[in-house]
């Protein structure tokens, strides 16, 4: 677990891996996030487990007060641009409640942490366009505006 950090209420946002019986909670949040895109996901605690096994990912989870109030999920993988690993920030969601408190920015530290310690050489994160809030505690964090991430979903 990362260090405690002290919230605008008073509390604290302790920062932690998820665990495997939280996999509803981390569903709900990002089922959570899709809402605020105006979309919905059909992510199930199932397939937050499976993520969490795959690779060089990870899930986690922000508490304040005892319940869990945000999620990060991030993956590293081998890069050939930079010659190196690099690390991506997959969804990052804090409940409507608990934003302003430092949890984004807590789960955004901790985040790039294992990116350094994994030695990657670059940190990447996307989100939607208008979402001023995430861009600016990404770019708090000295990432920078340098590439457009196109999509295209399939059924």
């Amino acid at each position: 677990m990362t260090g405690p950090t002290d919230d605008e209420a008073g509390g604290v946002a302790a920062v932690r891996d998820a665990r495997p019986d939280e996999a509803a909670r981390v569903a709900e949040l990002i089922r959570e996030l899709a809402l605020t895109e105006d979309v919905e996901s059909e992510v199930t605690p199932e397939q937050v487990l499976a993520y969490q096994r795959y690779g060089d990912s990870g899930i986690l989870v922000a508490e304040l007060g005892g319940r869990v109030v945000g999620t990060l999920s991030y993956f590293v993988r081998p890069g050939l641009f930079h010659g190196g690993r690099w690390g991506y920030i997959d969804e990052l969601i804090v409940t409507a409640s608990a934003r302003g408190r430092g949890v984004g920015d807590a789960l955004v530290a901790e985040a790039l942490r294992r990116f350094q310690a994994a030695d990657c050489k670059e940190a990447a994160v996307s989100t939607v366009f208008g979402n001023d809030r995430a861009a600016a505690l990404y770019r708090k964090h000295g990432l920078v505006d340098e590439a457009l991430q196109l999509e295209k979903h399939f059924e």
